[in-house]
């Protein structure tokens, strides 16, 4: 028996099952896969994404559970249920009576993110922080924070799902439906059919080859003026428009022949993802953060899930942080290769928003200036750190731990790194720690570990810095040289809410073995080593440490509480 998501059932609570028939094993595929020689049973229609927006319960209003219900743990950050619970007031009703649910006290709480309908911000226990008003954004500090909000935060999926509708209307109540976000940045679908047999991925180096028609089935309608609407933004990594805007229309009779003759049936729900690139940490938390994105808009956070990398090349997808896939699903990733060759059938699928999109989370993300601390990128922080079994072994007291990231590289290395490590260690107070985040020396979990128990993280310009997303609140994060690339790392802290800091006084530092640009062919900050001055060094760190010092956050934990 196989479980429907709860978040698109009419009611947040699943009590209905969908019925996979005489499935076996096909030993030429997957063993994430299953395959079906009997008629399958198609569960009931999928609701409009307004029926299931979470409306905050009434006070007092309790469902009716019955007494056996045990709660089945989601396994999320601590910080999280409250807003779990006020999603699915079942789920809670069932924690309540259930003695061995460990959450009663996010009970009641009646907590939520500020997207959900009924959820007003004097209801959010967060909002952004803006510094000083610029008028060339807003009319007043508060408009600012709001445009922020909008831009960064959980605003941003506010505004995706006001503009949500279907666009292939079903014919009965088990037939095909798809509804997407605008611009086709995130989908949902039902009983689609994905016709491969004529996939050859080891004949084409495109990743995203556009599928012809007769690749993607489906017994709907197709709204072809809501289609024209939504298919303004139509690159390989800005929306689904390539791979959904052309699904061919059959009848449900066709569709259940096929669905019979499935060589592969998608039995979980299915996230379906392109990627960006997997060897960059940058680029590859785009990845991450929208797979988060699309589990909270879609309001499911199970990790019983497949997720399928949509590649349609038989190219090797270089992946340096694998171990990040676990935050999300219990199942190895699919690439779409794997089923070249065959019939497939989607049950339940999420086409997750995408890593480019135009104004997109987070490349690509206009921010207005002078304001910090998204809510949705601090809860992303959290859901990835709690997964992976991070724990947070500090504050401590009386030592401020500062890593500093040895990018042991080809360009922008710092020359004089022994003789500033060196001036700081004088300082009883710091426990300075040097590391090099290569896969050679620590596992990218072990990285995160150390980064996450970092109260200042050091590093020169480079996605190493993407660390900062993992640092606790009250850390500050000292991209040593921008490198002339100034906003990059100041807006991802600024996202991630933690305080930036870099070098001012050019005349302070020194470049050494300047190299070209590769494109420009002239000398570029980005391509030379540095060395920086000492006392200069050591001064912007004491000031980091200040800054950490008189973080409300900051409390140091003493040794006998632990013990």
């Amino acid at each position: 028996m196989m479980a429907w998501p709860c978040s698109w059932c009419p009611v947040l609570f699943v009590t209905s099952y969908l019925a996979i028939l005489s499935t076996h094993i096909n030993a030429g595929v997957s063993d994430n896969f299953k395959t079906v020689d009997a008629h399958l049973s198609i569960p009931e229609g999928l609701p409009r994404l307004q029926d299931t927006d979470s409306v905050l319960p009434e006070t007092g209003r309790q469902p009716s559970i019955p007494v056996t219900a045990k709660f089945k743990d989601p396994n999320l950050h601590p910080e999280h249920y409250p807003y779990y619970f006020t999603h699915h007031p079942e789920e809670a009703a069932v924690c309540r009576q259930d003695d061995d649910c460990l959450h009663k006290d996010a009970l009641d709480k009646r907590a939520c993110w500020g997207y959900e309908v009924g959820c007003y911000r004097q209801n959010l226990t967060a909002y952004p922080h803006c510094f000083k008003h610029n008028p060339g954004w807003a009319r007043s500090i508060e408009a600012q924070q709001d445009i922020f909000w909008n831009q960064t935060d959980f605003g941003y999926l506010k505004n995706m799902r006001e503009g949500h509708t279907q666009l292939c209307i079903p014919k009965t109540q088990q037939s095909t439906s798809l509804d997407c976000s605008p611009q086709m940045h995130f989908c949902r679908a039902r009983n689609l059919v994905f016709n491969l047999t004529q996939l050859h991925p080891h004949s084409t180096y495109q990743r995203y080859k556009a599928l012809p028609s007769g690749y993607v089935l489906g017994d709907c309608s197709m709204n072809h003026d809501i289609l024209e609407q939504y298919s303004q933004h139509k690159g390989d990594l800005q929306s689904w428009v390539k791979e959904l805007g052309n699904i061919s229309e059959i009848s449900t009779g066709t569709r259940e022949k096929l669905q019979s003759q499935c060589d592969v049936v998608l039995d979980k729900p299915t996230f379906l993802m392109k990627l960006d690139a997997g060897v960059n940490m940058y680029h590859h938390f785009c990845d991450f953060v929208n797979l988060y994105l699309s589990q909270v808009y879609n309001q499911s956070y199970s990790s019983d899930i497949y997720i399928i990398m949509w590649d349609t090349s038989g190219m090797f997808y270089g992946d340096f942080f694998s171990e990040t896939w676990q935050a999300f699903s219990d199942h190895p990733i699919i690439p779409l290769r794997d089923m070249a060759g065959k019939t497939v059938c989607l049950q339940d699928g999420v086409f997750s928003t995408l890593p480019r999109m135009p104004r997109g989370f987070f490349y690509n993300m206009p921010m207005v200036p002078d304001c910090s601390g998204s809510s949705f990128m601090r809860a992303f922080s959290q859901h990835v750190v709690h997964r992976l079994g991070i724990i947070q072994q500090g504050p401590v007291r009386d030592k401020l731990r500062i890593t500093f990231l040895d990018r042991n590289s080809s360009f922008r290395n710092v020359i004089n790194q022994k003789e500033l490590i060196d001036e700081l260690k004088k300082n009883t107070g710091y426990d300075v720690k040097v590391v090099v985040y290569n896969l050679k020396e620590l596992t990218f979990v072990q990285q995160l570990k150390i980064t996450h128990n970092s109260d200042i993280f050091i590093s020169m310009h480079g996605a190493g810095l993407t660390h900062l997303l993992f640092l606790p609140d009250w850390a500050v994060i000292f991209e040593l040289s921008n490198c002339e690339d100034e906003r990059c790392y100041l807006d991802l802290a600024r996202l991630r809410g933690v305080h930036y800091t870099t070098w001012q006084k050019q005349h302070l530092l020194q470049k050494h073995n300047e190299a070209p640009h590769p494109s420009l062919g002239t000398p570029h900050a980005k391509f030379c080593d540095y060395s920086f001055n000492k006392e200069e060094f050591v001064r912007l760190v004491d000031e980091a440490a200040q800054h950490v010092r008189s973080h409300p956050k900051f409390i140091p934990k003493n040794i006998h509480d632990e013990l």
